[in-house]
């Protein structure tokens, strides 16, 4: 019951997760260029058991997330000028309610805030994004009465992101199709994941997933740079990259691991954009290695 709450709330249009609390640090050494990217992220969810007739739980969750930008390319020193951005934070916390009206489905619906900002001065309006979640889950991964466990997993997930005004559909699927090896088909993931001991203490995988960084700009500026020759003002910094790679994880208990990823992007778009989402100024476009690596305990 507990794997499928956290399941069902924590997803969002980018993420799913069953993570009770987890730290993690990330690092993108751009290719053909002196950038770089590190991201730090600390989450934890708190379940609130209501309703035991139909399995009803409150969800209150938290998440920090500091990005530090290291841009040392001369081209982008030129156009940032005196407005270089050096980093934003995320502060994200939000309620779900997840509920069992059957045997066989599980609901859910989220409603949450959060802070993505380069906080040079007081929080405003633009600052803030708002997030809304329904969500649906038929869930056979512990059915001992099915040869080969699966869950499936559907959404719809809306936020006032700047530039997406309109909601986005979750689906998400998970199968066992042979001892020791699992898939996973959906969207921020989609892996095949082998277990190198019955014990399932060790584990590696092949991935394809998508990350995303985004900023609102509390100071907006105008590039000065030969991609922006009508002088458009910039309002957000954002970075988009779907990735190939390669993970490995380690449980040291069986709720609690370590996890490593490395990966090659096969997208990468690190821009400056305003807020009708029209890309304004590239900052990084190559390809680029991608490494991340945390600890994390999950039911």
């Amino acid at each position: 019951m507990f794997t499928l709450f956290f399941i069902l709330i924590c997803s969002t249009a980018f993420a799913q997760t069953t993570d009770l609390a987890r730290v993690e640090y990330l690092h993108i050494p751009f290719s053909k260029s002196d950038n770089s990217i590190q991201r730090y992220r600390a989450l934890a969810q708190i379940p609130i058991p209501v309703d035991e007739d139909k399995n009803g739980i409150f969800v209150v969750g938290l998440e920090y997330r500091y990005v530090d930008y290291s841009l040392k390319d001369e081209e982008d020193i030129a156009a940032f000028g005196e407005h270089m951005v050096n980093s934003s934070q995320r502060m994200y916390s939000y309620l779900g309610y997840t509920w069992k009206p059957n045997d066989t489905w599980r609901f859910g619906a989220k409603a949450g805030a959060r802070i993505n900002s380069t906080l040079e001065g007081k929080i405003g309006g633009d600052d803030i994004v708002y997030e809304f979640g329904i969500y649906s889950i038929l869930d056979k991964k512990d059915d001992t009465t099915v040869a080969k466990p699966y869950r499936l997993i559907l959404g719809l997930t809306y936020s006032t992101t700047p530039g997406r005004n309109y909601p986005l559909p979750l689906i998400n699927y998970f199968k066992e199709f042979h001892p020791n090896w699992t898939f996973t088909l959906g969207v921020p993931k989609t892996n095949v994941r082998h277990y190198l001991n019955d014990s399932h203490k060790d584990a590696i995988q092949a991935f394809a997933t998508l990350d995303n960084i985004f900023a609102n700009l509390q100071t907006n500026f105008v590039p000065m740079s030969p991609q922006n020759p009508n002088g458009k003002q910039v309002e957000n910094i954002e970075h988009t990259i779907g990735l190939l790679g390669l993970g490995y994880e380690h449980f040291f208990t069986e709720h609690f691991l370590f996890y490593g990823y490395a990966a090659h992007s096969v997208y990468n778009n690190f821009r400056l954009e305003n807020n009708d989402g029209d890309k304004i100024y590239e900052i990084n476009t190559t390809n680029t290695p991608y490494f991340r690596a945390g600890l994390k305990f999950k039911y």
